[in-house]
C-alpha cells in the first residue's frame, strides 16, 4: 500500500474537487433549488482561493447565466459564524465579476442575485435544514424589521446519508458523495485505520461503478485530501474539547495533522511541567 502524505499546498477538498466539474455542480444546484437548468456552460466558476488548503477563501462560488451568484460552503463542524464569513466572501466575489470602476458612475449597475448555501456532513447532531442569519450576531440583539439595515441569510442543509433523501434522489453525485463519507466512517468504526478505510471505500465504489471516471482520474489525490480532511477534523474536535487555541491557530495557518502534532510535541518538551496539572497532551 502506498504511503499517503499530506500536502499543505492542496487548494481543494474532496467535495470541492468533485463538484468543481460543471455538470455535477449544475446537477447539485438543480437539486438544491428545484430548478431544471440543462446547460453546464451557463456556469462560470469564480471560487476564491489562496495557497493553503485549510486557509482557502471559500469552497465553491459560481454564477449561472449571469443572473445568480451562488456560494456553496461545505462544513464538517457546525459554525454559527458562516453568515459573517460569507458577507466577507460576497464582497470579494462581486469585485471579481464587476468592473469596480463603474461603481462611481451615476447609472445603476446590475449585479447577479446572491444565494448562500452550506452543506453540512459532520457527526454532531444537526437538523435536516437550518437558516443562519447575520443579524443573530448583532451586538444589540433583535431590531424591528424596518430598522434592519443589513441582513444575510444562509441555508444550511444536512447532507449526511439518509438525512435528506429527496435531495439525494435528485442528485446522484451528492448521494454518492454522502455514501462515500458514510462508508469511510463505517470502516473506521469497525477498527480499520483511516487510510485503510479510504482505500476500501474507493475499491467498493470502483467495483460498483460509482463515480468511476472521477475515481480513476483522481484516486491518489482523493486519498491525500481525505486523509488530511479527516485528520484535521479530529484536530479541531480535540482543540474545541480542550480549549487549545494553539491548535486552532495552526489549523488556520494550513499545517497538516502530522505537523501540528510535531509542533505541539516540541512546545511541550520546551516547557517545564506544571505542578498539579491534569491537562492532556494532544494525542501524543
Amino acid at each position: 500500500m502506498e504511503d499517503v502524505k499530506t500536502n499543505r499546498s492542496h487548494k481543494s477538498s474532496f467535495f470541492t474537487s468533485l463538484f468543481s466539474e460543471k455538470k455535477r455542480l449544475l446537477e447539485l444546484y438543480n437539486a438544491l433549488k428545484g430548478t431544471s437548468y440543462d446547460d453546464p456552460d451557463m456556469i462560470d466558476i469564480n471560487t476564491l482561493s489562496n495557497a493553503f488548503f485549510y486557509n482557502r477563501q471559500n469552497d465553491i462560488s459560481f454564477t449561472i447565466g449571469g443572473k445568480f451568484v451562488v456560494l456553496i460552503e461545505h462544513q464538517s463542524t457546525p459554525n454559527e459564524n458562516i453568515p459573517l464569513r460569507i458577507l466577507i466572501y460576497i464582497g470579494r466575489i462581486y469585485e471579481k465579476i464587476v468592473d469596480t470602476r463603474n461603481i462611481y458612475r451615476r447609472n445603476l449597475i446590475k449585479i447577479p442575485k446572491p444565494e448562500f448555501i452550506v452543506l453540512y456532513n459532520g457527526t454532531d447532531d444537526f437538523p435536516d435544514e437550518k437558516i443562519l442569519k447575520l443579524s443573530d450576531a448583532f451586538e444589540h440583539g433583535e431590531f424591528p424589521q424596518e430598522l434592519q439595515h443589513l441582513e444575510l441569510q444562509v441555508r444550511v442543509v444536512n447532507i449526511n446519508k439518509g438525512r435528506n433523501p429527496e435531495l439525494e434522489r435528485k442528485s446522484e453525485s451528492l448521494s454518492a458523495y454522502s455514501e462515500f463519507i458514510s462508508m469511510v466512517r463505517g470502516f473506521e468504526g469497525r477498527g480499520f485505520d483511516l487510510d485503510e478505510s479510504i482505500v476500501k471505500t474507493i475499491n467498493h465504489f470502483t467495483e460498483q461503478n460509482i463515480l468511476l471516471d472521477y475515481l480513476q482520474e483522481h484516486t491518489s489525490e482523493i486519498r491525500n485530501m481525505l486523509f488530511h480532511e479527516f485528520n484535521m477534523d479530529d484536530a479541531l474536535a480535540v482543540a474545541k474539547e480542550e480549549g487549545r487555541e494553539e491548535i486552532l491557530a495552526l489549523v488556520e495557518k494550513g499545517y497538516s495533522f502530522a505537523e501540528i502534532k510535531k509542533q505541539l510535541c516540541s512546545n511541550t518538551a520546551q516547557k517545564p511541567p506544571i505542578q498539579g496539572s491534569n491537562s492532556q497532551n494532544f494525542g501524543v
